[in-house]
């Protein structure tokens, strides 16, 4: 994939397909979508929830390549979509796939969660990025700490932030089996049997 989208690959074309959208990444990167990567399909459901007025600031926990996160700038351009990623590679990969896409309202963060002010945010995806602390196997790479503890620590600190966050605060998560949300949200919808939960605070 050249520096700008030719006239052979619209913007279109790319968010058509997974697969489409998946050439804008090496072929390392693409290898890990079906495990990583949110799909499209999901990405449709989520976005219209958090997106939920112009200006409105959307938090990606553990954002990896951005695929989330350039969906939704590409399907709400009124919204603006942040995803913070503490693997620094997958954030370079995010942001040359933003620039070759051209949106603007799509910034990657290379930070820990844990020096992240939730406050800063509207609305929120969590597509279970902790979990890779349990795999014997599958993992991203090796470039981070993996840990039961790690994956206790950050739930814990995820539960929270979520907690401290204003009423009418949304929050979508994906294949998070252990339901770990704060008593005051409530679950106002769940799509993919119960692997998409929608949830929001009252």
């Amino acid at each position: 994939m050249s520096s700008a989208i030719t006239s052979s690959c619209t913007l279109d074309q790319l968010f058509n397909t997974d697969t489409q959208l998946h050439t804008l990444y090496p072929e390392p990167i693409q290898l890990l979508a079906n495990r990583h990567w949110t799909p499209l399909k999901i990405a449709r459901m989520v976005v219209p929830f958090l997106a939920t007025h112009p200006g409105v600031k959307v938090l990606d926990i553990g954002s990896g390549v951005g695929k989330f996160c350039l969906a939704g700038a590409y399907y709400k351009p009124y919204a603006s979509f942040f995803g913070v990623e503490q693997r620094k590679n997958l954030v370079v990969h995010a942001e040359k796939a933003r620039d070759v896409l051209g949106l603007q309202n799509v910034h990657f963060i290379h930070r820990n969660i844990t020096q992240l002010d939730f406050k800063q945010y509207d609305h929120f995806y969590f597509f279970n990025s902790f979990y890779e602390n349990l795999l014997d196997k599958d993992k991203i790479d090796d470039t981070i700490t993996y840990s039961t503890h790690l994956y206790n620590y950050y739930h814990r600190l995820l539960y929270k932030k979520l907690d401290e966050m204003p009423e009418g605060t949304r929050v979508a998560t994906f294949h998070c089996v252990e339901d770990k949300m704060p008593p005051g949200y409530a679950l106002v919808d769940s799509k993919v049997g119960t692997l998409l939960k929608f949830w929001l605070k009252i």
